[in-house]
């Protein structure tokens, strides 16, 4: 396909980077607007961009390329299937690619690439080859012969896919600044910023903070023909587990939980790149760290990341030095520091193109930079134990109290929110929120909550976008669905006994490591944000608010806002989120307004 011209396709040469996937389907569209799509994806990774439209125009796929499996150009995307009925793009990696080539041997295969399994695994099963995947994954396949298309997403949505319909036409993207370069127009969602303002929740379902721009669910699939578009829910984690508590002996479990560790952190070390590991001071890093150690043996060759501040009431370092003393495996401290927060901040919220998680989300971009510098390009971090286990705080105290939506015992603690600094008129847009709740027990329901509704996604979608700005691509083995789906299985007196939580998981990481866990105390921040906001970061704080207030005038009530900045900055409270929320509003001002959406 290499030279033949934009109606069929194009790959061009670059420097790698992470993976996006395009496409659209339908009528009234032209290749121009697919060009738009990679191109505004480009920053994904060129390692590989292409292009594939159908010789009758009813289609077109577009990828921008990251070589972690087979660098070679056999790996190279749009990818047709040997028998020429199938086009795929596809962002992601399946990690049991192996051993799903072979039981598919039959399958003529021309690369060693996990995206021709794909291929070879939907001939062969259809959509049901989903469920035989252990990965994470966003994928468009084209159906030559049918005319139809058909897309999916991984099982917790580590992977992200937007979607949107235009003038007959469906157009698919990894971001949705991308689809707005393609015409899909840049108009903000007033009832996405009401609710995430008023009750702080974002990525909490379908919708996003953009009009017309819907992403598709974790665990959904997407079927679009001749026009018309229907999705579903291919991965239901509730009925997975059932309701019924597992019963099996503490030791059973125990053994068993532990060999799918190892399992899931073997598979997710599959690269033709270098590999390397985010690390903190905590329980769930020490596991990762010690699962890496057994399997390198004495060789400890992968190198460690951590990200600091300066603070030592924040910083996990000392913590970090005490296990890597043990395990001899390199490091790089990531830093930020207050003078880097604005320029950096503007530049995450331009990939991010919605709310991120503050001044922790830019110090995890800071240690993706120092990564990418030092030539790692996979990273595995420790994402999803402390919902799996119950270990926040709030799990123990929900057992007897009530929880806000942002994960606050009420009563309890300051509120995060503050809806009386919006305008009434706009605070009535702010949509309600009662996630399913299909366990009988209130602790599996806040663990199902937070892994499908809010903690979760939200974090992935933070994740995903730092790490692509970066270019490199970021593993969450402790998210593998066979480690999420056992331990949702386990009565509360394998997670929470006493004041201890994490219980059953403790005994676990006690073995791994030579002279037992080096945790860190459990801190709701690693960042000292407040302080930041308060100090260092005040003029550009205010700078921020006034953006926001500028450009939003109809959604913030001046009156209110600055009174509740005062009182913030001369010391009242130690709550910074909702300082944070006004701050991103004025980035996402500030991006609006230096890169208007070019229309195709």
């Amino acid at each position: 396909m290499i030279g033949r011209g934009p109606k069929y396709g194009w790959r061009r040469a670059g420097t790698p980077r992470m993976c996006g996937i395009a496409g659209i389907c339908g009528a009234d569209w032209s290749p121009a607007q697919l060009a738009a799509l990679v191109a505004y994806q480009a920053h994904r990774g060129p390692d590989g961009s292409g292009i594939y439209c159908t010789p009758d125009g009813r289609a077109g796929l577009g990828h921008n390329r990251l070589s972690i499996i087979d660098l070679s150009a056999a790996g190279d995307q749009p990818m047709c299937s040997a028998d020429g009925r199938y086009w795929i793009v596809f962002n992601g990696e399946i990690y049991n690619y192996r051993e799903l080539r072979a039981e598919l041997a039959d399958y003529p295969y021309r690369s060693r690439t996990d995206t021709e399994v794909i291929l070879a695994a939907y001939q062969r099963w259809g959509a049901a080859c989903l469920d035989r995947f252990i990965g994470m994954f966003a994928l468009l396949l084209w159906d030559t012969q049918r005319g139809e298309l058909f897309a999916a997403r991984d099982r917790f949505g580590v992977k992200p896919l937007y979607y949107a319909t235009q003038a007959g036409a469906l157009l698919l993207a990894s971001e949705p600044s991308a689809l707005h370069r393609a015409g899909v127009p840049a108009q903000p969602d007033t009832a996405a910023w009401a609710t995430y303002l008023t009750h702080g929740l974002l990525d909490h379902d379908s919708g996003t903070f953009w009009t017309g721009i819907h992403s598709l669910p974790a665990g959904h699939a997407l079927h679009w023909q001749d026009g018309r578009l229907q999705t579903w829910q291919w991965y239901d984690l509730a009925a997975r587990v059932g309701d019924r508590e597992d019963d099996r002996l503490l030791a059973v479990v125990r053994d068993e939980y532990r060999d799918l560790l190892a399992d899931s952190v073997r598979l997710r070390f599959r690269s033709d790149v270098p590999v390397g590991i985010n690390l903190s001071g905590g329980l769930d890093s020490a596991i990762l760290l010690g699962l890496v150690q057994a399997m390198q043996g004495s060789a400890a060759t992968v190198r460690a990341f951590t990200f600091a501040t300066g603070d030592p009431a924040y910083d996990e370092l000392p913590w970090v030095r005490q296990m890597l003393a043990q395990t001899q495996h390199p490091s790089t401290v990531a830093w930020l520091t207050p003078d880097a927060v604005p320029a950096l901040a503007l530049s995450v919220q331009r990939h991010q193109a919605a709310p991120f998680g503050g001044l922790p989300t830019l110090a995890y971009a800071r240690l993706f930079e120092e990564a990418r510098a030092a030539g790692v390009i996979v990273l595995l971090d420790g994402q999803g134990m402390d919902e799996q286990w119950a270990g926040y705080d709030y799990y123990r105290a929900a057992l007897t109290a009530a929880i806000g939506p942002v994960g606050v015992v009420q009563g309890t603690s300051e509120p995060p929110l503050r809806p009386a600094c919006l305008r009434p008129a706009f605070r009535a847009e702010a949509g309600a929120f009662a996630p399913p709740q299909p366990f009988s027990d209130r602790l599996r329901n806040l663990q199902y909550r937070d892994l499908c509704y809010t903690k979760i996604p939200r974090a992935l979608r933070f994740n995903d976008r730092v790490s692509m700005r970066a270019g490199t691509e970021l593993r969450e083995p402790f998210l593998d669905h066979r480690l999420v789906e056992l331990a949702l299985r386990q009565p509360t007196v394998r997670k929470i006994v006493g004041t201890t939580q994490k219980w059953l998981l403790r005994g676990i990481a006690a073995d791994l490591l030579p002279q037992g866990v080096v945790e860190a105390p459990k801190r709701p921040l690693q960042t000292p944000q407040r302080e930041w906001l308060r100090g260092p970061l005040r003029g550009w704080a205010a700078d921020c608010i006034t953006a926001a207030l500028d450009s939003y005038g109809a959604w913030l009530d001046p009156a209110a806002v600055w009174p509740a900045w005062h009182a913030y900055v001369g010391g009242a409270g130690d709550n910074s989120f909702y300082i944070w929320q006004w701050i991103n509003l004025g980035l996402a001002a500030q991006v609006a307004k230096e890169t208007e959406a070019t229309v195709v």
